[in-house]
């Protein structure tokens, strides 16, 4: 991090400071909560989260609102968390690939292939497993209120199109700090490079890493395809948002309150999830537009390569739990896809 960023996280950090003591105010009746977030007003979690605002101020009569910072107003993702934990910011979102470092039942997400369907993810998201690892983050004063569908994540260069796991070689690959994501680029041949999402632009636009993999509506809002004309998407992840709460903030509001906020968080995720799905095919066909060369590469030759991966938890009983209870969810989402043609 440079002295500029320091310093400018320095001000930020004072500010929020400052802004969390006020996040709850109930001198008039009305309580209202700080979200912040790294992402563009045009991207689909943020209208996901807009209309989350908008639900809570509806069900509460007014009585509990949001107020939401995005693109980064607040610092980056993992400022934005730090400020969560110790109370001082009431709710940002995720990557799930970010709270590996808490717990790692969020690992599994980050595993290749781990999701054979969207259907799939989302009947693993909405149900106990999901719940389960939503709850394992707060022993660490983060408590997970739902997930939102961040699709699904590809490859993208800046001078040639990765179509099969060997076109990697050689390459600098930005991943997320991810301990999955950085075995998942090795183990195809790539060398993985953790940097901010908020620094990527400029990495590219030097050549200081010679591509990325993320979704398509991350890849257009965030101007990506404007140095990067190579979009290979093998789908190799599905690593889904996360919404959080303070534990601290949770912790201090009435059971009505947090009745509310969950009911507008639950309420959002569907809404997201269409916004989301909209925002795909509109993303591909502008950047597409923009010059962008897409492929559709075959992906086992992409999960043949990482499967070894799988090994590295078998050594950790929680992780591979889940991968086995995550793989029996497969098997029960394809029988009711059978039963409705």
């Amino acid at each position: 991090m440079t002295m500029k960023n320091v310093m400018k996280w320095l001000v930020t950090i004072t500010l929020t400071l400052l802004f969390g003591l006020y996040s709850c105010r109930k001198g008039d009746g009305t309580t209202t909560l700080k979200l912040a977030h790294s992402l563009d007003l045009s991207h689909p979690v943020h209208k996901g989260m807009v209309y989350m605002a908008q639900r809570c101020e509806e069900i509460s009569g007014g009585k509990l609102k949001l107020e939401i910072y995005p693109s980064g107003q607040l610092g980056s993702e993992q400022q934005c968390l730090e400020l969560l934990q110790i109370g001082s910011l009431s709710l940002t979102k995720v990557s799930s690939s970010v709270l590996e470092s808490f717990t790692d039942n969020f690992r599994v997400f980050g595993l290749p292939y781990i999701f054979k369907s969207t259907e799939h993810a989302f009947r693993v998201l909405d149900g106990p497993i999901g719940k389960e690892i939503l709850a394992s983050s707060e022993p660490f004063l983060i408590k997970g209120l739902c997930f939102y569908d961040a699709g699904s994540r590809s490859f993208y260069t800046l001078n040639k199109p990765v179509n099969h796991p060997d076109d990697l070689s050689g390459l600098k690959i930005r991943v997320q700090k991810s301990i999955v994501a950085v075995q998942l680029v090795k183990s195809m041949g790539g060398s993985p490079t953790p940097i901010d999402w908020g620094e990527l632009y400029t990495a590219l636009q030097s050549g200081v890493v010679d591509g990325a993999e993320n979704n398509p509506p991350s890849f257009y809002t965030s101007r990506h395809y404007e140095v990067c004309k190579y979009y290979s998407l093998n789908e190799h992840t599905m690593v889904p948002d996360v919404l959080v709460i303070s534990l601290k903030v949770w912790n201090g509001l009435t059971d009505q309150q947090k009745a509310w906020l969950q009911q507008a968080a639950d309420e959002s995720v569907p809404v997201q999830r269409k916004l989301w799905s909209e925002s795909v095919e509109e993303s591909l066909k502008l950047v597409r537009e923009a010059g962008v060369q897409i492929t559709y590469p075959d992906k086992e030759p992409f999960a043949q390569k990482a499967a070894g991966i799988y090994e590295l938890f078998k050594a950790q009983p929680v992780v591979y739990r889940l991968i086995q209870q995550i793989r029996d969810e497969e098997v029960k989402t394809d029988e009711q896809t059978d039963q409705y043609p």
